[in-house]
């Protein structure tokens, strides 16, 4: 007597299907849906970690913690410290509940560990080193840049979208899933006929409800920025007008600031070549239809002033480059959630579209 035959909705692997997929997917590693959310936490809480460090050591006349015995504790090994903290909790625990704890901890670690990279780079370990800024910069802005290529290298498999609900269902299996955690997980999963997708639903709704749940500061965080960007960005005609002006306004700047100021020539030029190559790319933008072929116009000029203009302007003027980073980091932001509310997003990626019925 044969058994039982699989539904149409519970279809089974084809191994042709699998062997075609992309080989990060076959080696195991798909991409988490707040992958890009983590990393932009972790780049925060880094250039934060080294303003605050910074401010804190001239308030109090730069320190030795180690008094007269001759030692000093340089706070690149307390970063150090929580850099292999962050490690040891992200081996030790699994599913998406401790993924913000170690952007955070990890964050903090980091910006402690960077801030003293004049030390390294120069023979009398000068804490003062002139580039540290722009190198500091430089770096967080390529991890930024890095993650976010990560996550958008291609678009996302059925396979990607199964394997994000169930990571979230991890967490519940263990301790049970709150009401945003089950919906968050339903959201993720793909259509029904996606081998597992049935399996999966059964299991995340089997799980046994408890409000109780870790707190999540990066998840609080991206929460209200999105809320408010959907709300600024709700019929916005307005955006690409005033992203536009913005965007040739920031190009223009920096070409006055490569005029103005020429020590050292080479920081000058660098900002100048930046400042043109924005405003070219953002000219194109203007001269583009509306809708999405601006915006992605108007993210490579951003992108141009955020690798190329903005190091160079560190090494000019820092204040005028610290204004930079601020407004062009506000403005990717928007031309990204626009880009994402034109194109239609990858709602079942994200986990962002409306509640399952």
């Amino acid at each position: 007597m044969s058994g039982p035959q699989p539904g149409p909705q519970h279809e089974v692997h084809d191994p042709d299907e699998v062997r075609h997929r992309n080989l990060l997917l076959r080696i195991g590693l798909p991409r988490d849906p707040s992958g890009s959310r983590h990393v932009a936490a972790f780049v925060v809480v880094t250039v934060a970690t080294v303003l605050l460090t910074r401010a804190l050591l001239a308030a109090t006349g730069y320190p030795q913690v180690g008094g007269s015995s001759g030692l000093h504790i340089a706070h690149v090994l307390w970063g150090g410290l929580l850099m292999g903290i962050a490690l040891v909790l992200a081996m030790s625990y699994a599913g998406p509940v401790v993924r913000p704890v170690v952007s955070l901890v990890g964050g903090v670690g980091f910006g402690l560990f960077v801030d003293e990279i004049g030390k390294f780079l120069t023979a009398d370990n000068d804490y003062f080193f002139a580039p540290t800024p722009a190198l500091i910069y430089v770096v967080a802005i390529a991890l930024l840049l890095l993650g976010e290529a990560l996550q958008r290298r291609r678009g996302w498999h059925s396979s990607e979208s199964l394997a994000a609900a169930v990571d979230e269902a991890v967490a519940g299996v263990a301790g049970g899933l709150s009401e945003r955690a089950r919906d968050r997980a339903l959201r993720r999963l793909p259509d029904e006929h996606v081998a597992g997708a049935p399996e999966a639903r059964a299991l995340i709704e089997a799980i046994p409800a408890d409000e109780q749940e870790l707190p999540s500061l990066v998840g609080a965080a991206a929460r209200r920025v999105e809320s408010a960007a959907r709300r600024l960005l709700s019929g916005a005609r307005w955006l690409g007008p005033v992203v536009a002006g913005l965007v040739v306004v920031a190009a223009l700047a920096a070409i006055g600031w490569a005029i103005a100021l020429h020590d050292p020539m080479f920081a000058a030029i660098g900002v100048g070549v930046g400042g043109v190559a924005q405003l070219v790319l953002a000219g194109i933008g203007v001269r583009s239809s509306r809708g999405v072929p601006a915006f992605e116009w108007y993210r490579r000029s951003l992108y141009v002033g955020l690798l190329v203009t903005q190091p160079f302007l560190f090494r000019l003027v820092e204040w005028a480059a610290t204004v930079g980073l601020v407004v062009g980091i506000v403005l990717l932001t928007l031309v990204a959630a626009e880009l994402y509310v034109l194109t239609g997003g990858d709602a079942r990626a994200q986990g962002e579209v409306a509640p399952h019925r």
